[in-house]
C-alpha cells in the first residue's frame, strides 16, 4: 500500500547546551495525490550527522537553522512509490535530503537517482555519500598528504575519521588515531591504523600522541577540536597541515570555550590551518566515487554502521552522536 500519511520530527525549540528528546515532536502529515511532474517517495534510512546541531541555532552560517514546527532535513535514501513525473520510475533508490520523516512528494528537484548494486543503499549516506567525501575532500585536497607522511585523526571510529584512516592508508601514510573506547580502537586498528590512542583513559593526550608518533606528524585531520588539536599543534612538525572538519567537542557550549593555550605554534611550525565545507567539494565526486570504487573492490575500504529502528527514535540517535555511542555512520532505518 503506498504511503498516504508522513510522520516527521520536528525541531519543538531551540536546545540550550546539549539537546534533548524534549527539544523535539512527532507529528504526522497527510501526503496529497499527486500532481503532474510529481512523484512519492517512501523513506527507507535517514542520516544524523554532527552538523546539525548548529543548524538549531538560531544564526548566520553556510546553511539555514532549521524552522521551529516544521519537519527537519537531512539526507535520506527512499524508493519511489508512484510517479507521474518522466524522470523518475517506482522501485527506484533515491538520495535526498528529505531525511527526518518517513516519506514526501517532489518534483523530482534535488533528488539523485542511485543503483544499490554498487554498494547498500544506505552506503550512499555513509562511506559513498556526504561523510566519505567529506574525509575525501579533506585528506586529499586540504591536507595534501604524501607518502610515508604521518596522519593523526580525531574520531577515528566515526563515519568521517573511519574513512580518512584507510585513504591515509591507500595513499601510503602512517595513522595514528583516537577514539573513545577500546572496542572502537581495535575496529580502527583493523582498519589499517599503525597505532590508536583511547583519549578517555590518557591523563595527558600530548604525551600519548608524542608516544604514538615519536617523529611527529605531518597532518591532523581535526574532527574534534579543544584538547585534541592543542596535542596536535603541539606534536606536528613544521610545515603541518590541519584540515578541520568538526568540533564536536564544542558543539554544545553555552560560553566560547578556551582556543588551545599554544595556537601560537602556527608561526614557528609554519602550520596551515583550514577549515572546510564538503559542499565546496562538490567538483570531486566522480573522482571521488572511481577512488572508492576501486579501494573496495580492491578490499581497502570498509564501514561500520550504527542503527536505530523507527522515525521516532531519530532525535535519540541524533543525541547519540554526542555521547560517543555510534562506531561509523549513525543511521536511522525506517520499517
Amino acid at each position: 500500500m503506498s504511503l498516504q500519511k508522513s510522520r516527521e520530527i520536528h525541531l519543538l525549540r531551540r536546545p540550550v547546551g546539549m539537546p534533548s528528546v524534549e527539544d523535539f515532536e512527532l507529528a504526522a502529515i497527510d501526503l496529497p495525490p499527486l500532481a503532474e511532474g510529481e512523484l512519492r517517495v517512501r523513506n527507507q534510512w535517514l542520516s544524523v550527522d554532527p552538523y546539525m546541531r548548529g543548524r538549531m541555532y538560531e544564526r548566520e552560517s553556510y546553511v539555514p537553522p532549521f524552522a521551529l514546527g516544521r519537519a527537519m532535513e537531512g539526507g535520506a535514501i527512499g524508493v519511489v512509490e508512484e510517479s507521474r513525473n518522466p524522470g523518475f520510475t517506482p522501485g527506484q533508490h533515491v538520495l535526498s535530503m528529505h531525511g527526518w520523516r518517513e516519506g514526501f512528494i517532489s518534483n523530482g528537484m534535488g533528488l539523485t537517482p542511485i543503483d544499490p548494486a554498487i554498494a547498500p543503499p544506505q552506503a550512499f549516506l555513509g562511506a559513498l555519500g556526504m561523510p566519505g567525501l567529506t574525509a575525501y575532500a579533506g585528506l586529499l585536497r586540504v591536507g595534501q598528504p604524501k607518502e610515508s607522511e604521518t596522519v593523526f585523526v580525531s574520531a577515528a571510529a566515526g563515519a568521517v575519521g573511519s574513512i580518512v584512516v584507510q585513504i591515509a592508508k591507500a595513499k601510503g601514510c602512517k595513522v595514528v588515531g583516537s577514539a573513545g573506547d577500546d572496542d572502537k580502537c581495535e575496529w580502527v586498528r583493523s582498519l589499517g591504523a599503525d597505532a590508536m590512542i583511547n583519549y578517555k583513559k590518557e591523563a595527558n593526550l600530548t604525551k600519548a600522541l608524542a608516544a604514538a608518533a615519536p617523529k611527529g606528524i605531518d597532518i591532523y585531520f581535526d574532527n574534534v577540536g579543544g584538547p585534541h588539536l592543542e596535542a596536535a599543534l603541539h606534536v606536528i612538525r613544521p610545515f603541518g597541515r590541519i584540515p578541520v572538519c568538526g568540533m564536536i567537542s564544542g558543539y554544545n557550549d553555552t560560553a566560547p570555550a578556551p582556543g588551545p593555550a599554544n595556537l601560537i605554534m602556527v608561526i614557528p611550525k609554519r602550520l596551515r590551518i583550514e577549515g572546510f565545507i564538503v559542499s565546496d567539494h562538490y567538483d570531486l565526486m566522480p573522482d571521488f566515487l572511481r577512488d572508492m570504487g576501486a579501494w573496495i573492490a580492491a578490499g581497502k575500504l570498509s564501514w561500520r554502521e550504527t542503527v536505530f529502528e523507527g522515525i521516532d527514535k531519530t532525535p535519540e540517535a541524533f543525541l547519540s552522536l554526542f555521547t560517543g555511542a555510534n562506531s561509523g555512520k549513525m543511521l536511522v532505518k525506517l520499517t
